[in-house]
């Protein structure tokens, strides 16, 4: 099923994002994570593209085990890191023989090593030109990066959004946002794609924390925020990883249950490959049908 698809007409809408696994036992152990997963009923599940390109051949291997075996829509991460435009549509022949239909594109990150990206030669420099690439020569169901706090590497929200507009009028069909943890931020990122004409979907990336110095290192990483309130809580839980984890989960339950309310599409997860965090969330958003608006009964 194409995503756009699943967008239009799966009511709630969740996804799920995993990494390939190094090796066979972290094989087994996805496809063990995934089983527990599957009575969710994800709308689709996405494969991640390793730094400079490093895990291509499992990623495409990945997507196309994991449809074949379990009926799941998938969607693989492609980056443009180290591989001249050649290689990536090898790489896109490859996916679409085997029905993948879903593909998101990114630039992706500088190499280990690098302070900045550089394109191969013969390769892209941004998302937006292999976006405008794979809308002209393929059938996929194209989706790009969105950033609520903005991109690390832009010189402004304006300038962040200007990036964006160009993917979306190279012919991204949906936007998944890097993750974020103050809903007033993602709330005021999608006003200004809206102000810029930006109109598909864009679906909020939620990570429930479930370590406290890994999400430190995240949302150094990619430049986000943890709201003053939560941080505390969150420091003086740190040397109890079971209160962490409680933490986190009550909180990415009480923030999807606000997104939701607040008409977002979907909800996209970054399970990191752990099932006991995301099931626990999502399951008590179906129990209590967060998705659906409150009204107050007239007498």
């Amino acid at each position: 099923m194409r995503i756009t698809d699943a967008l239009a007409t799966a009511r709630p809408f969740f996804s799920f994002e995993f990494f390939p696994p190094k090796d066979e036992d972290g094989s087994a152990h996805l496809f063990a994570v995934i089983q527990t997963l599957l009575p969710l009923r994800p709308a689709f599940v996405s494969i991640t593209y390793g730094a400079g390109g490093s895990t291509r051949e499992r990623t495409v291997a990945l997507a196309k085990r994991i449809q074949a075996e379990t009926g799941l829509t998938v969607m693989a991460h492609v980056t443009c890191v180290g591989s001249p435009r050649a290689e990536l549509r090898a790489l896109f022949d490859d996916l679409s023989r085997a029905g993948i239909r879903n593909v998101l594109a990114l630039r992706g990150d500088p190499p280990k090593g690098s302070e900045r990206f550089e394109a191969v030669p013969g390769g892209f420099s941004h998302a937006s030109e292999m976006i405008a690439m794979l809308k002209k020569n393929y059938d996929f169901c194209i989706g790009a990066a969105c950033y609520p706090e903005t991109h690390v590497e832009a010189a402004s929200a304006q300038h962040d959004v200007d990036a964006l507009r160009a993917k979306v009028d190279a012919g991204a069909d949906f936007l998944i946002s890097q993750l974020f943890f103050d809903n007033d931020r993602y709330g005021e990122f999608t006003a200004r794609a809206r102000a810029a004409g930006i109109t598909v979907p864009i679906l909020p990336g939620l990570m429930p924390i479930t370590n406290y110095q890994q999400v430190a290192r995240f949302t150094s990483a990619i430049g986000a925020s943890i709201p003053p309130k939560l941080l505390r809580e969150l420091e003086a839980r740190r040397d109890d990883a079971k209160a962490v984890e409680d933490l986190g989960v009550a909180y990415a339950a009480l923030q999807a249950t606000e997104l939701l309310q607040r008409g977002v599409p979907g909800v996209h997860f970054y399970t990191l490959n752990r099932s006991p965090a995301t099931r626990a969330i999502v399951s008590a958003l179906i129990a209590g049908s967060a998705w659906r608006p409150t009204f107050s009964e007239r007498s």
